[in-house]
């Protein structure tokens, strides 16, 4: 049987990981740029660190880490047993789950970040802006644009004190990640309290609120009659359905929207803030000026994480707006207190690595980029021969030319053949004619051209003119 790996997960090509490479570096270098300072955690968190942070789609996803060792095997008869023994009604499943699993792979990089935060709070300085590249673990179906490892791209900061200057920022940064991408994106807002609103406006029950907004974040994806066929199954009347769809149909600029929510929520005092956070956003955002973005108010964007609390951002190639999100974000002002520390401000951005590069790749943007291969292959005559021209290969590698020595001295044809198979455009050959000459000969293998060369940094120049 040949081997396989999990649903879900990939091998990467040389050739795809210098376009992952390619795009790392890119956010990298933005993120530098905009002061975000990187930092990493842990593949592994305790479990009492995530569960409870994402809502029961996150901790129904989540990928729960069994006890190392021989934990099953020493003390799984003493579980049942006490399982059996238990006169209380118990869901057996849920103390199975505590009994063989503490810890769990990160189902995002926020939460970790927080609980980075609350431990090392007297060593960092507020605001604290950090940056964050690494794999997280979803226990997803998967499918196209949808896996379960994949690579998140975070920049986020924590306040002692609140502002909306830290959204207008991470605006910023995304405009400036995908300008250099040469990638147009449209970057949807809402706001948490102005659906807060309209839920209160609509007389929708406080305990529908998250079945609410589940649901209305399909709007876009399913539309409006089965949106409103999934709140009518979840307990929402057609009466308050119906109050409020008409915004979510509005398909107006940014200041009729916010003249008609004004009216609309005026008795809100939750809903009237969350349109003067936008509004003032919106308003500098404009001033500012952006350069590959357009800023769009989607009133249906609710963003299913339970910790949100405020402005919520969703980011979409520009070209194919109805595709899968490339990344999203907002602000989180109370997940601190889940830690124990109050009165701290959260808010960031995160970019899905490898949903932006399959975006990319549709729109042959990635083409271009090019493989980090060798760009010569010395050919190996023998050990004498080797020693004498090792000085030359790391006189091209301390130059920053990518150079590979052919380990056997096979014959030269086989050794052609290996640099032709990956893609290496010159060969250097120093026999033992070159060294009697002092000479170096290098062949164009694309062109099929030789030539003899005095000086190793004439060999430099050719090099970098062509590469």
């Amino acid at each position: 049987m040949l081997p396989n790996i999990p649903k879900g997960t990939r091998d990467f090509s040389s050739i795809e990981m210098s376009k992952r490479n390619y795009l790392i570096q890119t956010i990298r270098k933005q993120f530098e740029l905009f002061g975000f300072y990187p930092i990493e955690t842990p593949s592994i968190e305790n479990l009492s660190t995530l569960v409870g942070k994402y809502g029961e789609e996150g901790d129904y996803l989540m990928f729960k880490l069994l006890h190392s060792g021989n934990f099953l095997k020493k003390n799984f008869l003493d579980f049942l047993k006490e399982i059996k023994n238990n006169k209380k009604t118990v869901h057996v499943a849920k103390c199975l789950t505590e009994y063989i699993s503490n810890k769990a792979l990160r189902y995002d990089l926020t939460v970790p970040f927080v609980r980075y935060v609350m431990m090392h709070k007297n060593e960092i300085v507020f605001p604290f802006k950090r940056s964050q590249i690494q794999p997280v673990w979803r226990a997803d179906k998967p499918q196209k644009g949808r896996w379960r490892e994949f690579y998140q791209c975070d920049a986020d900061v924590i306040s002692l004190s609140w502002s909306l200057w830290e959204e207008i920022e991470l605006i910023q940064l995304c405009d400036e990640i995908f300008t250099k991408l040469n990638f147009p994106i449209i970057i949807y807002i809402n706001h948490r309290d102005i659906l807060g609103g309209l839920v209160e406006m609509a007389g929708i029950e406080y305990n529908l609120w998250k079945d609410f907004t589940t649901s209305l974040d399909k709007w876009n994806k399913i539309g409006r009659n089965l949106v409103k066929k999934e709140m009518l199954y979840k307990g929402i009347s057609s009466k308050s359905f119906d109050k409020v769809a008409f915004f979510f149909d509005m398909e107006e600029n940014f200041y009729n929207k916010e003249k008609y929510l004004t009216v609309a929520l005026q008795d809100s005092e939750k809903g009237k803030k969350g349109i003067r956070d936008l509004s003032f956003i919106y308003k500098n955002i404009n001033n500012i000026s952006l350069q590959k973005t357009r800023l769009e108010w989607n009133l249906s964007l609710a963003r299913g994480m339970n910790y949100y609390t405020g402005t919520i951002l969703e980011i979409v190639p520009f070209n194919n707006r109805n595709s899968i999100s490339i990344g999203g974000g907002g602000r989180y002002d109370t997940l601190a207190n889940l830690f124990g520390m109050n009165n701290i401000y959260g808010v960031g951005i995160s970019l899905g690595l490898d949903r932006i590069y399959l975006a990319m790749e549709q729109e042959n943007l990635l083409q271009t980029i090019s493989n980090y291969t060798s760009k010569v292959l010395f050919i190996n005559f023998g050990n004498e021969e080797v020693l004498y021209a090792y000085k030359i290969i790391k006189f091209l590698r301390k130059k920053g030319i990518y150079t590979q020595l052919y380990p056997n001295a096979d014959k030269i044809g086989k050794q052609f053949r290996y640099a032709n198979d990956n893609n290496i455009p010159f060969a250097i050959s120093i026999g033992k004619n070159e060294i009697n000459k002092n000479k170096i000969k290098m062949k164009n293998l694309k062109e099929r051209t030789e030539k003899e060369y005095d000086n190793i940094n004439d060999i430099v120049n050719q090099l970098t003119k062509r590469l």
